[in-house]
C-alpha cells in the first residue's frame, strides 16, 4: 500500500509540476523583467529542428541560438513586436507557434471551423433525407391482431396461455 501511495505521489509531482525548460544558466539575463519578456517570447517561437516545441523547451543548438538572439534583441532595446517581426522576417511565419491572422493565413484559421460546420450540415442533411422507420410510417402495423389481443387479456388476467404442442 505504501509503495502504491509513493508511486502516486511521484507521478503527481512529475505530471503536475512545471515543464522542464532548456534555458541554460549562462543564457539568463541579469534584469528579471527582461528575462521574463525573453521567456514569454521564447514560448511563442517554434524550434525549427523540433517543430512542435517552443525554443524555450528545446535543447537543440538552433533553439539555443534563437534564445540568445531574442535576448540580444531585448538587450538592445527592441520591443516584443520588433523582436517577433525581426524573427519572422528572418525565418518566415513558420517560426511562430501561433501564426498571425493575416490574409495569407486566412485558410489556416478558417478551415477548422468551416470543416466542423460542413460536417454538421452534412449530418443534418443526411438525417433529413434518411427514410423513416416502417412502423412510424404505417401506424396500422402497431395494432395487435385479435389472437394477440386475446392472449394479452389472458396474461393480464393471470391465466396461462394455452400451450401449443408440437405436431
Amino acid at each position: 500500500m505504501r509503495r502504491l501511495l509513493a508511486c502516486v505521489l511521484v507521478f503527481a509531482a512529475v505530471s503536475g509540476g512545471p515543464g522542464a525548460h532548456a534555458v541554460q544558466p549562462d543564457e539568463i539575463m541579469a534584469d528579471p523583467a527582461k528575462e521574463a519578456r525573453a521567456r514569454d517570447l521564447s514560448r511563442e517561437l517554434r524550434c525549427m529542428v523540433c517543430q512542435n516545441q517552443s525554443i524555450d523547451d528545446s535543447d537543440a543548438p538552433l533553439a539555443r541560438d534563437l534564445r540568445l538572439l531574442v535576448r540580444e534583441r531585448i538587450a538592445s532595446g527592441d520591443s516584443d513586436n520588433q523582436v517577433m517581426d525581426f524573427l519572422v522576417a528572418r525565418y518566415g511565419e513558420f517560426v511562430l507557434l501561433k501564426p498571425r491572422f493575416t490574409p495569407r493565413t486566412l485558410l489556416l484559421w478558417l478551415l477548422p471551423p468551416l470543416a466542423l460546420a460542413g460536417g454538421g450540415l452534412a449530418l443534418w442533411l443526411y438525417g433529413r433525407r434518411r427514410p423513416r422507420s416502417s412502423t412510424a410510417a404505417d401506424p396500422s402495423l402497431l395494432k395487435l391482431s385479435e389472437e394477440e389481443e386475446v392472449r394479452l387479456e389472458r396474461l393480464i388476467a393471470g391465466e396461462s396461455a394455452p400451450e401449443k404442442r408440437p405436431v
